[in-house]
């Protein structure tokens, strides 16, 4: 297939909130409590708020600068592209890239919204909760509910108003919810325990994926403080196995038979060894470990239930009958240091070169679209009108040009231990 025929929806793009995003969805008793985007004596841009400081507001939001900026920048608004912020923005940025469809993850929230969770009084707390998922949905992605598929953030801290509250997104049309890949590790009871329990009921009475971004613990694989950021980087994959083989071997899939889970950004090329490994496991040791899934291997379990992404992952499409074509979505990453944007389709067509039409629109959007509950063609747009290249015809002229634009003159950080401890995941 073309590039120009393609027709693309990314399940993991991610955004940077407007210092206004409050003004309209926090109660007024907590304004005075709310939030701000406050700019440091270094130029840098920050929210405060509960006694805490957030730099690097941005995370890594480079798109459309050189490579030479890349790192844990940048640090205010007038160096990101205004499609960070801003909805209508933003689907420029996709139109000029071709992408129909986008969801995306917080940024200063962290991924899994754990930020919001430490707030010490639990009521403004669960307001900050609902503000940020209302903003979103109501705000970021009313904007054009056709292309901006809405994610909520979770109640971290009490199962039952995290339930609650994936009901009360369901009700708006929300069937993403995000979430730490180990809860354990944030200080909350972990997978393995009843805790969750009417957590993962509501998530099956919605029809809401569960959505884990790697790093969404607030940490990323290290192996040592004095390593350098590109063994983090290479790592980052492996806290996403992490997660699947966790829920995999864990109650959670035998008790909550229709729960459905993403694993975001993580790609997808391990996954067929770690089915097979799986499967080994299973074979060797469960008549003394004392799992049971029944007639079926986990790596047939897997397949039921989990979601896999991938941004550039050339051996994951080579091996994508051994991971099953149901079960692999693409992701635009938009604007991270990791993303194929504004060339994402001849990136995307160049690795599905050979891969047949049917199974390259499962991959590119057709997948995402069935997962997430999602329909595209409910304002005027229809598939004809929903391809890379009439996409890219209402974006003429619209700059993808990359700009040199950091205060800090290509000087980076790359201390691995200080740089960690800044990601605000």
């Amino acid at each position: 297939m073309q590039p120009d025929e393609m027709i693309l929806v990314s399940v993991d793009d991610h955004l940077v909130e407007p210092p206004d995003m409050f003004e309209d969805h926090l109660p007024a008793k907590w304004r005075s409590l709310a939030p701000v985007m406050t700019r440091l004596d270094d130029g840098s841009d920050a929210w405060s708020f509960d006694g805490r400081v957030f730099p690097n507001f941005a995370l890594n939001a480079v798109a459309g600068r050189p490579k030479e900026e890349y790192g844990v920048e940048p640090t205010n608004f007038e160096e990101i592209r205004p499609g960070c912020y801003d909805p209508t923005a933003r689907l420029k940025d996709m139109d000029a890239a071709g992408v129909l469809a986008s969801m995306c993850f917080p940024t200063f929230p962290g991924f899994s919204g754990r930020q919001f969770a430490v707030v010490q009084d639990k009521e403004f707390a669960l307001d900050l909760v609902r503000a940020y998922n209302d903003w979103h949905i109501d705000t970021w992605c009313a904007t054009a509910p056709d292309r901006l598929i809405p994610m909520a953030i979770p109640v971290l801290w009490d199962p039952d108003l995290a339930a609650q509250e994936v009901r009360r997104t369901a009700a708006k049309g929300c069937h993403s919810v995000t979430f730490t890949e180990n809860p354990a590790k944030l200080g909350y009871p972990s997978f393995h325990d009843p805790h969750w329990d009417p957590f993962w009921k509501a998530l099956c009475d919605t029809g809401t994926i569960l959505s884990i971004h790697l790093g969404s613990s607030g940490s990323l694989a290290v192996t040592a403080d004095d390593a350098p950021m590109d063994v983090m980087i290479t790592l980052q994959p492996m806290n996403i196995a992490y997660a699947a083989a966790d829920l995999l071997w864990s109650r959670v899939l035998k008790e909550f038979a229709d729960i459905r889970i993403a694993l975001s950004e993580g790609g997808t090329g391990w996954i067929p060894y770690f089915l097979d490994r799986v499967d080994r496991t299973y074979d060797m040791h469960h008549l003394w470990t004392g799992q049971q899934f029944g007639h079926l291997l986990p790596s047939e379990v897997f397949r039921q239930h989990f979601l896999t992404c991938f941004i550039h992952d050339p051996v994951g499409v080579e091996l994508r009958h051994k991971i099953g074509i149901d079960n692999i979505a693409w992701e635009m990453d938009f604007p991270h240091s990791d993303s194929s944007w504004p060339d994402a389709p001849e990136s995307l067509a160049t690795e599905l070169m050979g891969v047949p039409d049917d199974e390259v629109n499962a991959m590119s959007h057709g997948n995402a679209l069935r997962w997430y509950s999602h329909d595209p063609y409910t304002r005027g747009l229809m598939p004809a009108t929903a391809t890379v290249h009439a996409l890219r015809q209402r974006a003429l002229g619209h700059d993808t040009t990359i700009h040199a634009t950091s205060r800090h003159n290509g000087t980076k950080n790359t201390d691995l231990a200080a740089l960690s401890s800044k990601l605000n995941v």
